[in-house]
């Protein structure tokens, strides 16, 4: 029995494969000058004046001696690629795939020539991925929906050169609408994270249309709530507890550690607002002498460490913290991580955006376990018909 080396069974299929695309892409452009001629007037007195042959690199492979066909006009362009493209497209997504996925433009550069000669430098693929700055713009001022159940925020520090490599935040706003999906609301970027960065933030959610929101997690950053409080005052506010815990967790004493970490743990998993509120008595009454500091900031900050009492059981594991822009956060930090640093703003927003169009297309359609509960569903329509049913009654 005869057998066939496989690397001649890959070329065999690979020439097989090329062959069809080019049989259809000829296919298709005869179909279209015959278009084109029967379209045309009779006194434009124009016909068929055979063809000329080119080549054009697709994801399908190198095509050799494609056939186009032309008039005698000259008036015949195909819709299957420009007058002088070389390629169809593919390479220059794939460019814009390996840039989001982490890659440097150097080392995107570095793998293009290796695959297909020294056409790309490390400016060229920078310029291909600019091709994504106009969209920044107008995904950043797009339309938000009326009602968000749920707004997070959180920032994001990132390296940035001006001169000087230094970390900048970038400001990330997560909202949850009624639906229970989550999308990336916005991303700005520059600067030293503070309120005043925050409070413009979420005036700019607010002018693009996102009105009313019922509740607003994010940490304990000095004079963020009040900035929050500002642009949406009938909006509830809750603390981060795990960022609570996370902040209280180095000032205990090691050998007590785990034990006051376990009592607090009792509070903010109660059945109830009553029984949380018990359960912090008690913690407070263990540990009040020995930390008394720390006991009387989470005394102070319970109101808005416990908001989530107020909503549904089913979605408290997901208001309760900012885990969940947090881990979106986790996953943009894990792309730049190769990048070490990032050149300039055009190269940051490029980036932060490819990274959130992405994560906005994988969640657009799944709902956050809770939120798509009917009950849930009826509970916070009822909610924002309360706070907001003024706004309803002066709008109609």
């Amino acid at each position: 029995m005869t057998t066939i080396p496989e690397n001649m069974l890959n070329d065999l299929f690979e020439n097989l494969v090329t062959q069809f695309v080019k049989q259809n892409i000829e296919t298709i452009m005869r179909a279209e000058i015959k278009h084109m001629l029967e379209e045309q007037e009779e006194h434009q007195r124009n016909s068929r004046n055979g063809y000329y042959t080119r080549t054009l690199h697709t994801k399908y492979g190198h095509i050799e001696d494609l056939q186009v066909p032309r008039d005698r006009n000259g008036q015949f362009q195909t819709s299957v690629f420009e007058p002088y493209q070389r390629r169809d497209g593919w390479l220059e997504e794939a460019v814009i795939q390996m840039y989001k996925s982490g890659m440097g433009t150097r080392d995107v550069a570095r793998f293009i020539e290796s695959m297909f000669g020294s056409q790309y430098s490390p400016t060229t693929v920078s310029n291909i991925t600019a091709t994504v700055l106009e969209d920044i713009q107008i995904w950043l001022q797009r339309p938000l929906k009326k009602r968000y159940s749920v707004i997070y925020l959180d920032g994001l520090y990132v390296k940035l050169k001006r001169g000087t490599v230094s970390g900048e935040v970038v400001y990330f706003a997560m909202g949850i609408d009624e639906d229970g999906h989550r999308q990336i609301l916005g991303f700005y970027i520059g600067g030293q994270e503070s309120s005043n960065g925050w409070r413009e933030v979420l005036k700019d959610l607010y002018k693009r249309g996102a009105t009313d929101v019922l509740l607003g997690v994010f940490d304990g950053l000095t004079g963020l709530e009040a900035a929050f409080r500002e642009t949406y005052p009938k909006a509830d506010v809750q603390h981060c507890v795990v960022h609570k815990v996370r902040a209280t967790f180095p000032k205990i004493r090691v050998q007590h550690r785990t034990e006051v970490i376990e009592d607090i743990k009792t509070v903010y998993t109660a059945e109830d607002k009553d029984l949380a509120l018990a359960a912090f008595d008690t913690v407070y009454a263990k540990w009040g002498k020995l930390y008394p500091k720390e006991m009387e900031l989470w005394k102070e900050q319970l109101p808005t460490l416990l908001t989530f009492y107020k909503f549904p059981s089913l979605i408290k594991e997901a208001i309760y913290t900012s885990n969940p822009i947090e881990r979106m956060n986790k996953e943009i930090r894990k792309r730049l991580k190769p990048m070490n640093s990032l050149t300039n703003m055009d190269a940051a927003e490029k980036i932060v955006y490819l990274q959130a169009i992405d994560y906005n297309e994988r969640n657009e359609s799944r709902a956050i376990r809770g939120f798509a509960d009917p009950e849930v569903k009826k509970r916070l329509t009822e909610m924002f018909e309360a706070r907001y049913s003024d706004k309803i009654t002066s709008e109609e």
